[in-house]
């Protein structure tokens, strides 16, 4: 149902299985089981109930009166969460489908749309890559073609920017296969 793990002394990643989690918690909608499963997941990555979850006025999740980075993500029957001592942070967990097709000109830039060439693995991948990197932002002001950046990868290894305005960053993401996901998440600012 859950699996955790530490990236670095100072990056832990978790999952859960939403739809175990679910059979544990009954009648709840999936927004509450959504909520719950969070909360159970950070409880045992921290090993503490003595947090509080809130969240920002953009929807931007962080813990009150602690100083970890958390980024937190669901599609379907996964929930990810990635913890971050030192910076902050972005995940994004994506089920590998399709859709993405009918979608990509809404979030790729030219050159992203020549490396990708239709290849679902990779459009998911960039899709989560830029996600990630827009939760690190946390503001709403984003373009996905006009202010995220990804390039070319043939591996775990992905390198992102964000560029709007006097906002300029560089970040290395690391994606990991799920089951029938992709996970990418920010690894550190460079």
């Amino acid at each position: 149902m859950i699996n955790t793990r530490n990236i670095s002394p100072f990056i832990a990643v978790g999952i859960l299985n939403l739809n175990e989690f679910a059979s544990e918690h009954a009648n709840m909608s999936k927004r509450e089981l959504e909520k719950a499963g969070s909360k159970f997941l950070l409880t045992q990555m921290l090993k503490t109930e003595a947090f509080e979850l809130n969240y920002t006025a953009e929807k931007k999740p962080f813990l009150n009166a602690r100083t970890e980075h958390i980024s937190i993500s669901h599609s379907h029957d996964k929930l990810a969460v990635i913890i971050n001592q030192k910076e902050n942070t972005g995940i994004d967990i994506e089920l590998i489908r399709d859709k993405v097709l009918k979608i990509q000109h809404k979030f790729l830039n030219q050159n992203e749309i020549n490396f990708t060439k239709n290849n679902i693995e990779k459009l998911i991948t960039v899709w989560a890559a830029k996600e990630a990197m827009y939760k690190v932002y946390g503001l709403k002001e984003l373009d996905f073609k006009r202010n995220l950046f990804v390039e070319e990868f043939d591996g775990a290894v992905i390198f992102g920017k964000i560029d709007i305005g006097s906002f300029k960053k560089s970040y290395q993401l690391v994606c990991e296969n799920v089951d029938d996901y992709k996970m990418v998440y920010v690894l550190n600012e460079i």
